[in-house]
């Protein structure tokens, strides 16, 4: 995907959530680091430009959530900013940037039930490249990419990175 097809991925995402929603009331974004966060922010201005008016974006960091820590190098936790307001009786969508085992998802799921009870949870993602682990599925989906399990997702958003792409890479690394 070129810089064009994500902006066009993202704006239809948008209007995907806005329909769903039936406006903007009552949502809340939360991005789930790093480039996670990145789609939430390009989703909100998306939907503040067709809808008027600002969406509370927040992130919301899963790192001591998730079920691989013994396996993966250790990282630092990021912080999670909920916006004020909280999520409780709202509209949360998670936004991230690939969809994968769902394993990300799920330690998300755990994270926000530890801050609020929402209305409704909902998953925008930027690609979603299949080979599920867990029964999850997104709700807003950019671009749907078949993959094999020994290719790789590479995501790169201004703001994070130096551009926009996507693009899939051979092998198990970069």
């Amino acid at each position: 995907m070129s810089a064009p097809d994500i902006a066009r991925a993202v704006r239809r995402m948008a209007h995907e959530v806005i329909e769903r929603n039936k406006g903007a009331d009552r949502l809340v974004i939360l991005g789930i680091p790093s480039r996670g966060v990145e789609v939430a922010t390009r989703l909100a201005a998306a939907i503040a430009e067709v809808e008027g008016t600002e969406v509370p974006t927040g992130t919301l960091d899963i790192t001591m959530y998730r079920d691989d820590l013994r396996r993966q190098p250790t990282r630092a936790p990021l912080p999670t900013r909920i916006p004020t307001g909280g999520i409780d009786d709202r509209i949360v969508v998670l936004a991230d940037d690939v969809l994968y085992s769902g394993r990300t998802v799920r330690a998300a799921l755990d994270a926000l039930s530890d801050l609020g009870r929402p209305k409704a949870v909902r998953l925008a993602v930027l690609v979603d490249r299949g080979h599920r682990e867990l029964p999850i599925r997104a709700d807003h989906v950019g671009k749907n990419l078949p993959t094999s399990t020994s290719e790789r997702v590479m995501v790169r958003l201004a703001g994070v990175d130096e551009a926009d792409e996507v693009r899939i890479a051979a092998g198990e690394t970069p």
